[in-house]
């Protein structure tokens, strides 16, 4: 396996810490308001990396944080008048409940940063004791980028660069524009804990390094997230981990591309944000699911009705091949005979494809070949032996990717007006107009449908 690491900007051969065992921490989110398609575009991605390792035989322990003390939950927590933590509750609770909507599997652990208090003021106290960190005279404590030589290695910047276009705010008291901090001084209505620099509450950066030193300790092999945090916040991570323990932090930095909806980001700031809910509402979860499975990981991902129909399409040729054997079709001993051998290859055309860093898109394509191969001796007389081998293949490694391939309740507009022409069709053939039959034909296999007459009656499948 090779697969494309943020800090080298390389592919690289995959070599784990410990033979067979993958530690991976992922970025969760930061919960003050309802999750949003975005996050479910890196759940999804990283939920397909795990599901992918471990059917490679790779025993995953994946941990998924929440960010349950940051500014933004304080701000809006204080605008409803409720209490932070039971804010953010709420919002851990309905995160739970997209993911498990959108089939992605639990995370070995999720740890919250009110939950990990000692473990952040012990990691701040080692970096002070190393002298990487400074208490200032406001009760902040800040890391210093200066004790890191190679601070920017993630996200190729250099410091002098940097310097250049930072500024520092009346109320901190740093040595360098871009000393971040650790600890911050407890305000009026925010939620404090005690510490040896004075009441106050952790930083955002610092809260990653102790989650995933208490939970995997202090080397991993993967840590993902958006390539929206590849600057500052793991270029933070990094400098403060590294420096804690005096070893190489993450072997892998994975970082997902950001969806996209009319060429803008989506993201609470910019105000163009579809709920996970709302779009649970409307789609199936498979439809998001393939949606992801359809681009490259690292690249963004426009989102729009276009990409959904054409997702849901690639769902719906997936599952015409799960059809059952047809009494009716004619006789092709050569297309059945086709299938063993295309069961045989499937499989490592499809371990390539994601072997070369998750290559998903390349692996759908395989399988839809296999497809087209199954649907052909399916049509052409293979009975259900010989179908059902081929089959349990194909549900093998669609649910390596997550899909469940299950049957929609009801038809949407556009399967209903499919089924309303082939009525007209047929109504054409009775009365033996076949020009008319053949453009109906015609004009859908353009559209992407094609059109298979049985000796009583007509059917239709996604090509």
């Amino acid at each position: 396996m090779r697969l494309y690491n943020t800090l080298t900007r390389k592919k690289e051969d995959f070599e784990t810490l410990e033979a067979g065992v993958v530690k991976m921490y992922v970025c969760g989110p930061t919960v003050y308001n309802d999750a949003h398609v975005g996050h479910a575009m890196s759940a999804l991605v990283f939920d397909i990396v795990r599901r992918y390792l471990e059917f490679r035989g790779f025993n995953v322990r994946h941990v998924m944080n929440y960010t349950d003390v940051d500014d933004k939950i304080i701000n809006r927590a204080n605008q409803m008048g409720v209490d932070p933590f039971a804010l953010s509750q709420k919002y851990i609770d309905d995160f739970d409940q997209n993911l498990a909507d959108l089939n992605i599997l639990p995370a070995t652990a999720k740890p919250r940063v009110s939950k990990t208090i000692p473990q952040i003021i012990a990691l701040v106290q080692g970096l002070v004791d190393k002298a990487c960190a400074y208490p200032a005279a406001n009760g902040d404590v800040y890391f210093r980028v200066t004790r890191d030589d190679d601070y920017g290695k993630l996200s190729a910047r250099k410091l002098d660069d940097m310097q250049a276009g930072a500024r520092i705010e009346v109320e901190e008291q740093k040595e360098h524009p871009m000393d971040f901090a650790l600890w911050k001084a407890a305000k009026p209505g925010e939620p404090a804990w005690d510490s040896p620099w004075g009441k106050g509450r952790p930083g955002w950066h610092i809260e990653c390094s102790a989650m995933n030193l208490a939970e995997l300790g202090e080397q991993i092999d993967i840590h993902g997230g958006g390539n929206d945090l590849i600057f500052p916040h793991h270029e933070n991570e990094i400098a403060q981990t590294e420096s804690f323990t005096g070893k190489p932090f993450a072997r892998y930095w994975m970082h997902n591309g950001m969806l996209q909806l009319g060429g803008e980001k989506m993201s609470k700031s910019l105000g163009n944000i579809i709920s996970i809910k709302d779009f649970l509402a409307k789609r199936d979860a498979d439809v998001m699911r393939m949606l992801v499975l359809n681009g490259s990981y690292r690249a963004p991902l426009m989102f729009n009705e276009e990409t959904l129909d054409a997702a849901e399409k690639g769902l719906e040729r997936l599952k015409s091949a799960l059809r059952p054997a047809s009494a009716s079709a004619d006789s092709s001993a050569e297309a059945v005979a086709a299938l063993p051998a295309a069961s045989a290859a499937v499989k490592s055309a499809y371990l390539a494809a994601m072997d070369d860093d998750f290559n998903s898109a390349g692996a759908l394509g395989v399988l839809f070949d296999f497809v087209r191969v199954l649907n052909t001796a399916r049509d052409s007389g293979a009975s259900a032996a010989q179908l059902t081998p081929a089959q349990a293949l194909l549900r093998e490694l669609t649910g390596v990717f997550g899909l469940r391939l299950s049957e929609k309740q009801g038809q949407t507009g556009a399967e209903k007006f499919i089924e309303l022409l082939l009525e007209v069709r047929a109504e054409a053939r009775r009365q033996k107009q076949w020009a008319l039959s053949d453009l109906i034909r015609d004009r859908l296999k353009e559209l992407g449908v094609t059109v298979e007459d049985g000796k009583t009656s007509a059917t239709w499948r996604y090509l």
